[in-house]
């Protein structure tokens, strides 16, 4: 556990002392996009984020020093579901520590299930997120929209932000996925290997779990002989033993041309 201690005390140490002098309005503006309504009855909208000079914000999976975003939708009215579609994200050095997110702007396409197809939503709620530029700080974001059940103009912004999601293993042209388990001191290492065409430049493997209370380190990704290998430690939070399941692990491939979002990883 003494690592991801280190790593909490490491993000503790990005946070600035004089947090509350920061306004939200300071490092980013927030806003939904209204979207069109599908012939489903599913609505296509997004909240679009415009980060201030030089701030940056994180990806569902924010990397070791990151803050990983919370969307509570309570307060909506005629809203039954929420789907996120996670735009390919970059790797971002915070500090001398790996951080996976977005500069400048981030376009997040929401698909929203109305209770009543036929009638407006109003997309309601509070958003916190993770801004960093020379210090770390956790901003909450106020956001509300009322969306019209008979709008049928697309957005190019929110077109282009799900247009620009990572690959799917088929797509990108993954054969082969395996990842083996061997347990180290409190907790389990894993190792993924990858069968996949290169996607560009420095490749970083990002690996999930299904389950929040599992802490996951940066992975050690590299070539070997054309396959993309990556080892990462896991520990739960609390010290607590626990299982994994491989069916749930989730592994995005980060690299400078495309991403790749691979599903499950079966043992060898």
């Amino acid at each position: 556990m003494a690592r991801v201690l280190i790593l909490i005390v490491a993000v503790f140490a990005l946070l600035p002392a004089p947090r509350a002098a920061l306004a939200n309005a300071d490092m980013v503006d927030a806003r939904i996009l209204t979207g069109w309504r599908e012939q489903d009855g599913r609505h296509v909208a997004a909240l679009h984020l415009t980060l201030k000079n030089g701030w940056k914000t994180y990806w569902r999976a924010p990397g070791d020093a990151g803050i990983p975003p919370q969307f509570d939708w309570r307060t909506s009215d005629n809203l039954a579901g929420v789907q996120v579609t996670w735009p390919a994200p970059r790797a971002i050095d915070q500090g001398g520590l790996r951080t996976i997110g977005y500069a400048d702007s981030m376009t997040l396409p929401l698909t929203l299930s109305p209770k009543n197809p036929g009638q407006p939503i109003v997309l309601a709620g509070e958003v916190e997120i993770g801004v960093c530029k020379d210090v770390c700080v956790p901003v909450t974001l106020q956001v509300s929209q009322r969306l019209q059940a008979h709008a049928s103009q697309r957005d190019p912004r929110i077109v282009a932000a799900m247009a620009s999601r990572p690959y799917s293993a088929s797509e990108a042209g993954v054969t082969r996925v395996a990842c083996a388990l061997s347990p180290i001191e409190g907790g389990l290492r894993l190792r993924a290997e990858v069968d996949l065409p290169n996607t560009g430049g420095h490749e970083i493997a990002v690996i999930e779990t299904s389950n929040p209370a599992i802490w996951v380190s940066q992975a050690d990704t590299k070539r070997q002989s054309g396959r993309l290998v990556a080892v990462s430690d896991m520990y739960h939070v609390d010290g607590a033993a626990f299982a994994l399941d491989r069916s749930k692990l989730r592994i995005t491939v980060v690299g400078e041309n495309h991403s790749v979002d691979i599903r499950g990883c079966p043992g060898r």
